[in-house]
């Protein structure tokens, strides 16, 4: 089991970075054969990207259920667009697969958001939680460090005033 870090706890990211959003809906359960194969192609990436830091991606996270959810942290837009279009790279083979295979025949959708953030625009928290997403990507502390109140951490604010007594 994953330690518990009782309390409050942010992120500290010291960089800009961008948040990936990707996954996949299963549309037709019984059609097993054909989403199989796209099931099977994100884990195949992710331990891709574990092996080769250097590509970008910082941290993932992921959530299975008939809609899949993988929720990436990268260096920057550049390196991700960079592995999505590589030939050497898993993406790109997994890319023309699914739409050789399935293009839209509705059998399973596959969807992803990308997000661009500059250092100082983004804030988390984290009540007794393990270690998580943001704070896997950068850096874990204490929300006393940085700020009690959402509007302190992300800087629109230099009170620190919170609606709930912290803890």
């Amino acid at each position: 089991m994953t330690d518990v870090f009782p309390g409050r706890w942010t992120a500290k990211p010291d960089a800009d970075f961008v948040v990936f959003l990707i996954g996949m809906r299963i549309n037709k359960p019984l059609a097993f054969r054909k989403w199989r194969p796209v099931a099977q192609a994100m884990p195949r990436m992710q331990k891709e990207l574990a092996r080769q830091p250097e590509l970008g991606c910082l941290h993932v996270e992921n959530w299975f259920g008939r809609t899949t959810i993988s929720l990436q942290y990268w260096r920057d837009f550049d390196s991700l667009n960079k592995y999505a279009r590589s030939q050497d790279a898993s993406h790109l083979p997994a890319w023309r697969a699914f739409n050789s295979a399935i293009r839209d025949n509705g059998t399973v959708g596959i969807w992803h958001e990308t997000y661009q953030v500059n250092q100082g625009n983004s804030e988390a928290v984290y009540g007794n939680m393990p270690q998580f997403g943001l704070a896997n990507a950068f850096s874990h502390a204490r929300v006393s460090s940085v700020g009690n109140s959402a509007a302190k951490r992300i800087g629109v604010t230099e009170y620190d005033d919170t609606a709930v007594e912290s803890y």
